[in-house]
């Protein structure tokens, strides 16, 4: 019988840190998000603003996690950095909100995602059809593909690191390769006529509405309108981070953890902005803000490919969201294996199998992953999570300045680039970003707030419970 390990196998190099990076950042907001984007700014230059300050500020955080993760190069990532530099009360609320939510929810949304792009190949699986009705719940084909998915990739890696590795590397190098062909073919398709239209008066925002005409901004609403708009750039970028959860799994983490989060990171940020200037040289805005379903991927496919357009972009879609839910599965269960080991989640979540990875906790995540898979609400989840995400990038980041005096002869085998300045330009963004959430988009950020305090009661409760258990 196959005895548990004790402790995780370094066995992912550089390739596979920076492939995990950029495979959990892509996944299918690339194709969509643009829509909402321009709807808010209504100009080609606010368009391409929008993912340059996106990218500009993930690769700021991307370098300043760098220091942190130098000096913490164990499991957990970014909940042993806010323990370290806080409390782990703080700790547990980004852990908390992450089981509860942010990780998990994502997971649900990138698998339904899959499932709804591989429904035009195979028109049965669509999210429009009924499978089965409960009466309480109608349970669709696609969502149940999404379990399926789900369910799959979590076995793959309850079977050790290497089957992870294997499908979150050639995945990603497969979408990074298809998502620059659909680049140089759109360049290669670009219309003048569109270019110029769009072009021509770049920097005028304003509000598209659904009937075609336009609304008018005054200063502060405009950037109120650039923080709505950030909503979907910024949940594109996100999970950039995910590697820093599998420190204990990296090869020579010192160095290649920070070095594979800048790589990364810039390889999509690079991506991301090339992929909507393409669209505004194939598309008008009123066809990129009125796409069907929000997929301007699949709008601009038509234009470059014709009628296989639609079936090219589906196939993207899909390996785009299998390689994108793979990483976050492989990276979400270590988080909870941290937690485990600090007694403030399931005690067996904080164990090893046989194959040195935590497959209690990466089926506890598989099971809420699931249950928000029928929800039908992950979208507006992942919106709402927006302001939470950001909330704790900037603690992480702040905890930089709070280590620096409070553990001022550490070993810092990397230093944040650009320290102090890129930090505090990413807190200043990050603040202005959240307050203009909550005083535009405020349906995008309560709800998220409470999800994380609810956390508050849960922290002393499982304390209290472990005291006694320590008593008895």
């Amino acid at each position: 019988m196959n005895e548990p390990k004790t402790s995780f196998r370094p066995t992912l190099g550089l390739m596979d840190a920076t492939m995990l990076v950029a495979g959990s950042m892509i996944g299918s907001g690339i194709f969509i998000v643009s829509a909402d984007i321009v709807r808010n700014v209504g100009g080609s230059g606010w368009l391409i603003f929008v993912w340059i300050i996106t990218g500009f500020m993930t690769l700021a955080a991307a370098l300043s996690y760098g220091e942190l993760s130098a000096m913490f190069p164990k499991a957990g990532g970014q909940y042993v950095y806010l323990k370290e530099a806080y409390n782990p009360l703080v700790s547990f609320l980004y852990g908390w909100s992450f089981f509860a939510v942010i990780q998990t929810a994502t997971i649900a949304a990138v698998g339904v995602a899959f499932a709804k792009f591989t429904a035009y190949i195979f028109p049965s699986l669509s999210e429009d059809l009924v499978l089965f009705n409960l009466g309480f719940l109608s349970v669709s084909p696609a969502q149940v593909l999404s379990v399926c998915v789900i369910v799959f990739l979590t076995y793959l890696n309850t079977r050790g690191v290497k089957s992870g590795k294997m499908i979150q590397t050639t995945f990603t190098v497969v979408k990074i390769l298809s998502l620059g062909g659909l680049i140089v073919f759109g360049f290669w398709a670009l219309k003048a006529e569109v270019w110029k239209a769009n072009w021509s008066n770049a920097w005028d925002m304003h509000k598209l509405l659904p009937s075609g005409s336009t609304e008018k901004y005054t200063l502060v609403p405009a950037l109120g309108a650039i923080a709505a708009a950030m909503v979907g750039s910024i949940f594109s970028s996100d999970s950039w981070h995910n590697v820093t959860f599998i420190a204990g799994e990296v090869k020579n983490p010192k160095r290649n953890i920070g070095l594979s989060l800048f790589l990364g990171t810039l390889i999509v940020t690079v991506i991301y902005v090339l992929a909507n200037i393409m669209y505004t040289g194939v598309l008008t805005l009123p066809e990129i803000a009125t796409a069907d379903k929000d997929r301007v991927a699949v709008t601009a496919s038509h234009v470059i490919f014709g009628n296989g357009g639609t079936i090219i972009i589906a196939v993207m879609i899909m390996i785009s969201t299998f390689g994108c839910n793979n990483g976050l599965i492989m990276a979400g269960a270590r988080v909870y294996y941290s937690m485990a080991k600090d007694g403030l989640f399931f005690k067996k979540a904080g164990s090893l199998n046989e194959n040195a990875v935590p497959g209690f906790a990466l089926w506890v995540q598989c099971i809420i992953a699931c249950l928000w898979c029928f929800s039908g609400r992950y979208g507006d989840l992942l919106d709402m999570i927006s302001f939470v995400v950001v909330g704790f990038y900037m603690l992480t980041i702040a905890g930089i300045f709070i280590l620096r005096k409070k553990q001022p002869d550490a070993e810092r085998p990397y230093k944040a680039i650009g320290y102090p300045v890129l930090p505090v330009i990413y807190i200043l963004m990050g603040l202005a970003f959240c307050l203009l959430l909550i005083v535009y988009k405020p349906k995008f950020t309560w709800p998220g707030l409470i999800i994380t305090l609810i956390g508050i009661p849960v922290y002393y409760l499982i304390r209290a419970q472990t005291k006694s258990t320590k008593a008895d």
